[in-house]
């Protein structure tokens, strides 16, 4: 199991732009094979510019699959990474 954690801040008048795509990502990264979970949270109050996804992955195979997928590219490369101040990820495994 392979969890990615990722950290984006958007300028105020971009989040519900955001949002709405991360919406859609969700749902079409919840179809993949390789995906075991994807949750996105949206900050609160003066947070609100600030998501986190918290991405559950079978392996690195099945992430990298991800990166490679049209969906991923339109939502991910070519949309909110465009329009994001800041991106911080975390990739790691469970501690158990």
């Amino acid at each position: 199991m392979l969890i990615n954690a990722i950290t984006y801040i958007f300028p105020d008048d971009k989040a519900d732009e955001a949002e709405r795509m991360l919406r859609e990502l969700r749902g079409a990264s919840l179809a993949e094979e390789g995906c075991a979970g994807f949750e996105v949270a949206r900050g609160n109050d003066a947070d609100r510019s600030t998501f986190v996804l918290f991405e559950t992955w079978r392996d690195q195979a099945a992430l990298d699959a991800h990166y490679e997928t049209a969906h991923f590219e339109r939502l991910g490369t070519k949309g909110i990474r465009t329009i994001a101040l800041e991106r911080r990820a975390v990739k790691g495994t469970p501690v158990v």
